[in-house]
């Protein structure tokens, strides 16, 4: 049974369930749908898909996350990023609107829920820490600029296009002069009314003595408002008939059995896009959970958070969806609405399924400039151009990744941002770690504690070298460590010992085991003696299989005291 539990989260969470978390679990389900409706609509758009393909992939997907996800708070869904990418990778193999887009919009959950499941199953959720928060804050912040301008050609009414921002920019402007008036009044309208909402309605209705409760339904609902008004402007003018462009029919009906492209082309051109697909959508999803959980102390499991995230996106590639994740906004909102357990995301899907089957001819005359205005809107809260100056004044190599990262995905598109992103990231890694902060360190009078002799006061012995090392030891840096000491010791000094301080150690690899034997027998040859002290215990064990503590010429000391205790011929002196 433990590890039953263990993949079917709902095994663990479902015994103790009881009529108070029904009822909480209830009331945050129909925030989260009536939130839910418009957003899953707007983010099928964005995918450059059917609107019902946007209810689809907020069924079965979030079902298979509550079986096995391990979040009590997650709302599992259509994403504004994953919708972004999600285009991008599409317009590659296949042209808006025709079947081939469809496929391979499912092909693209099949091949993104299948790799997390098995990043899952073999437990690799380490990998997604390639991508830095630097990075993840650069691309998102990209993503929402570009997202939002995306939007602006249905606010316009006009049929722009590009996947980068200088591409979607001269089109929008090339086609100013067929801007319809109508669309733009009602997407502006829209927009504004939505920021309204967003910023000064649920301040205004609690003012208006508004219970809480009542106070976040009705703010969430704003879209959905927005959506009614908008709609039944356009069906009472007849301003489709003028150039308002709609959302039209919408199949009145459950989520259909789908079946993903298996064709090798299709399958070897979104690989790629599918990983970047699931990384992004993985540490965006596993952020906001533990951030949930933390607050209720409780705990998610990274490597079980990939299999019911996998789940769900192959859920949405078999029942006309499209690649899916946890959504920032809608986890809050079902975390601040009291969602006890993931039971809520199962009542959220029946909603929707019933809004699916019930609703759907409603939404016939909405304008897609209400949807772009949806969109534009939530995503305009992702952006946040601070990081620049926050990464600028604490680490300029953290500012390069963010900046290289926004100027890269706003100037060739979010593929090539994300990928450069992560390339950036670590070749900044690499460098900083090729050159290790190395102190030379000495004896604080009257302790037995050591500091860098450039910082404090301390005592040092002309014959007596330390060296705090610290950083791991790796095939990046071993040289670098190797032209230190070479450069200390043959400065013309009366250095008898060179003592290397480990205690920030935590790995010698096989390149750094040949530079600390380089060293060793160098030092022999000038009659320097070489030492080490405060190895840390893994580092011991792996040294103790080579022959390198057969030749060293010097000492392992257990404490640098000690080391300085023998070797500093002021101490010995003064003993004596």
């Amino acid at each position: 049974m433990p590890s039953l539990r263990q993949y079917f989260p709902i095994l663990d969470w479902g015994r103790t369930y009881n009529r108070l978390a029904l009822s909480n679990d209830l009331i945050a389900a129909v925030i989260v749908t009536i939130m839910l409706i418009p957003q899953s609509l707007a983010y099928a758009l964005l995918a450059g898909l059917p609107p019902e393909a946007g209810i689809y992939a907020s069924i079965a997907p979030i079902l298979l996350y509550t079986i096995f996800g391990t979040s009590r708070a997650l709302a599992v869904g259509p994403v504004a990023v994953v919708s972004l990418l999600t285009a991008s990778a599409l317009g590659q193999v296949a042209e808006q609107g025709t079947a081939g887009y469809a496929v391979a919009a499912l092909t693209l959950a099949l091949l993104s829920g299948g790799f997390l499941v098995l990043m899952g199953v073999f437990r690799l959720g380490f990998l997604a820490n390639f991508l830095s928060h630097p990075v993840i804050a650069g691309f998102i912040t990209a993503s929402g600029i570009l997202i939002a301008t995306s939007q602006l050609k249905h606010i316009l009414g006009v049929s722009a296009h590009g996947h980068t921002l200088p591409e979607m920019i001269a089109s929008i402007f090339a086609h100013l002069n067929a801007v319809n008036w109508i669309t733009l009044m009602i997407g502006t309208t829209a927009t504004v009314f939505l920021f309204w909402v967003r910023k000064n309605l649920k301040a205004s209705l609690l003012k208006l003595g508004a219970s809480r409760l009542l106070a976040d339904i009705l703010t969430k609902a704003g879209p959905v408002a927005a959506v009614v008004a908008t709609t039944v402007a356009v069906w009472a003018f007849g301003l489709a008939d003028r150039g308002v462009k709609i959302v039209g029919e919408v199949p009145q009906s459950l989520p259909p059995l789908t079946l993903p492209g298996f064709s090798p082309d299709l399958l070897s051109t979104l690989l790629v896009p599918a990983i970047l697909i699931s990384i992004i959508g993985f540490v965006e999803s596993v952020s906001v959970a533990q951030t949930l959980a933390a607050k209720k102390r409780q705990r998610i499991d990274p490597d079980q958070e990939l299999i019911g995230l996998g789940a769900a996106n192959l859920g949405a590639a078999f029942t006309g969806g499209f690649p899916v994740t946890g959504g920032f906004s809608r986890s809050v909102v079902n975390f601040d609405a009291g969602a006890e357990t993931p039971a809520a995301g199962a009542y959220t899907a029946i909603g929707l399924a019933i809004a699916a089957l019930f609703l759907t001819p409603l939404v016939y005359f909405l304008p897609n400039a209400t949807l772009a205005a949806t969109i534009i809107v939530a995503v305009l809260s992702l952006v946040d151009l601070s990081i620049l100056k926050k990464t600028w004044g604490y680490s300029r190599a953290d500012f390069t990744a963010v900046a290289a990262t926004i100027i890269l995905t706003l100037g060739l598109g979010v593929e090539v941002g994300v990928a450069s992103g992560v390339a950036v990231s670590v070749l900044l890694h690499l460098y900083k770690t090729s050159r290790p902060h190395v102190a030379e360190v000495g004896l604080v009078p009257e302790t037995q504690h050591f500091r860098n002799i450039h910082r404090h006061k301390v005592e040092t012995d002309p014959t007596l070298v330390t060296l705090r090392v610290d950083e791991s030891l790796y095939f990046v840096n071993a040289r670098f460590l190797e032209d230190l000491i070479q450069k200390r010791v043959t400065n013309g000094c009366d250095v008898m010992n060179v003592v290397l301080m480990f205690s920030a150690v935590n790995e010698v690899d096989y390149s750094a085991l040949e530079s600390l034997e380089a060293i060793n027998l160098r030092l022999r040859d000038m009659q320097v003696g070489l030492h080490l002290s405060e190895v840390k215990g893994p580092v011991m064990d792996r040294l103790s299989r080579s022959h390198f503590l057969d030749e060293l010429n010097g000492e392992v000391f257990l404490s640098q005291f000690d080391a300085w205790r023998q070797l500093a011929k002021s101490h010995r002196s003064a003993s004596e």
